[in-house]
């Protein structure tokens, strides 16, 4: 995919954040979610490609989504699988909390999962410690791997996990080996792609989430140099059919990251839309907003944080977006 691109999937997840930080705070997450969608599909149309939706978000929340199987793009090649989740943390912005944001990955047709939305079982760790840890190993011997990779010892480590009644097990795991955690209450990409920043504190993102949250990360992992290795987690036989539907002959099999994302030319954008450990979050000024975003692209190894000042007089169709948002 041509470089120029990056800045076009930058504008769409801008559009989204901007739109659902009008509701920070509000104590609706299905408003913020629908008015990140709609902005996000608005400026998706405005890009040169012929793009498919491989991974929606809602399902499991039942709020709106960019559908599996939706084109998005103008209709032009390049023909890419394109992955979203316009708020990566519905809660997080409805009861103002940090850590939202709105993410995107794009790669060529064909190369990303395309993962029910269902729970995975996921590890998730930067470029030091990629290839050093194992989803089947137990949690004190990769937390050992990844500690010695990252020349610390394992009291050293932060351990993200979600705070889950079906993590307490893992949690007690990770406590008794003596690691540090903490706890997020939603939006598990954001530290999946922390592990890979060093100055970020945290070292290692453990437990089961969503499965298309899972695609996005690693895209952004396999950017960076990272591992990302998840397992499908279905339900019930009615998941497990929908799985096998989706192409995966096993869907308990282990899927490492290149399973998840087949190829390096994989771009992935995310907009903070509440300040977490990634990324700033929206400001509103008197005229506009400010915004910040991180764009990785693959094939170069290439990583941009932008901050965008959006002047709402000039673009009167971004200001209409976030009016419509209310």
């Amino acid at each position: 995919m041509e470089r120029e691109l990056t800045l076009e999937f930058a504008r769409v997840t801008e559009a989204a954040a901007l739109a659902a930080a009008r509701w920070m705070g509000l104590g609706d997450k299905n408003a913020a979610d629908d008015a990140a969608v709609s902005a996000m599909r608005a400026v998706f149309d405005t890009v040169h490609i012929d793009g498919v939706v491989v991974i929606g978000e809602g399902e499991m929340d039942e709020a709106p989504m960019l559908y599996i199987g939706e084109r998005v793009g103008v209709g032009v090649e390049p023909k890419v699988d394109v992955a979203v989740d316009p708020l990566e943390g519905t809660n997080l912005v409805a009861k103002g909390m940090p850590g939202a944001m709105a993410v995107v990955a794009v790669a060529e047709r064909g190369c990303l999962l395309h993962a029910p939305d269902m729970y995975m079982d996921k590890i998730a760790v930067g470029p030091k410690a990629a290839g050093k840890i194992n989803l089947d190993a137990p949690v004190e011997e990769n937390l050992r791997a990844v500690a010695c990779a990252l020349d610390k010892s394992v009291p050293d480590l932060t351990v993200v996990i979600l705070d889950r009644p079906r993590h307490a097990k893992l949690i007690e795991s990770v406590r008794r080996a003596g690691a540090r955690i903490q706890l997020i209450t939603d939006g598990d990409v954001s530290p999946a792609v922390a592990t890979a920043f060093e100055d970020s504190g945290v070292d290692m993102m453990l437990g089961i989430g969503g499965a298309p949250e899972g695609v996005l990360a690693a895209a952004a992992l396999k950017a960076l140099g990272g591992e990302l290795q998840g397992r499908l987690v279905p339900a019930n036989e009615e998941e497990e059919e929908r799985a096998r539907n989706m192409g995966l002959s096993d869907p308990r099999k282990l899927l490492t990251i290149d399973d998840l994302v087949k190829t390096d030319d994989v771009i992935f954008t995310a907009t903070g839309i509440t300040t977490g450990s990634l990324l700033k979050g929206v400001r509103f000024t008197a005229n506009g907003a400010v915004t910040h975003t991180v764009v990785l692209r693959g094939q170069t190894g290439t990583m941009r944080f932008i901050e965008a000042r959006h002047r709402f007089d000039k673009k009167p169709s971004w200001r209409e977006l976030c009016r419509e948002a209310k």
